[in-house]
């Protein structure tokens, strides 16, 4: 019996230190400002003819000078998980969520089809996190250029 009471009380602990550590890492993560929830999808397919729910992972996106560091929420990983760099972003498309995105991503988020290196992927952010990045391209420096549809 005493020992079914300890084993309890290390599994509550193991699961409030791991969610302990998962605030402490987005709080981290957050310190230095510049970041907004964004979720990602990597590596769209060409011409798929009906989004799905599939393939969205949700993050956080951290401003980090030309770059914009992406960061998994579910995860321990203090390094970002992809990073996207200003003068290689173009931006084709943007959207709403279709069917079963709508269940897949946050009530407000709008979809920004984008290209990174010939690589295709999508980026769904609230419309104000949208407008401070599209801001944020823009503000390139002189010489870059900055492919906005």
């Amino acid at each position: 019996m005493v020992l079914a009471l300890v084993l309890s009380g290390a599994v509550v602990a193991l699961v409030l230190l791991g969610l302990f550590v998962f605030g402490l890492r987005r709080r981290l993560i957050q310190r230095s400002g510049g970041t907004f929830d964004c979720s990602l999808r990597w590596d769209v397919p060409e011409g798929e003819p009906e989004p799905s729910g599939k393939g969205w992972i949700y993050g956080v996106a951290r401003y980090s000078g030309d770059r914009i560091e992406w960061f998994r929420v579910f995860s321990y990983a203090p390094r970002p998980r992809r990073v996207l760099e200003r003068s290689a972003i173009e931006v084709v498309a943007r959207r709403t969520p279709q069917g079963e995105e709508e269940l897949a991503l946050l009530s407000d988020s709008v979809v920004l089809g984008c290209t990174h290196r010939d690589t295709r992927l999508e980026l769904a952010m609230s419309e104000d996190a949208l407008t401070g990045f599209l801001a944020w391209l823009e503000a390139a420096p002189p010489g870059q250029r900055v492919n906005v549809a």
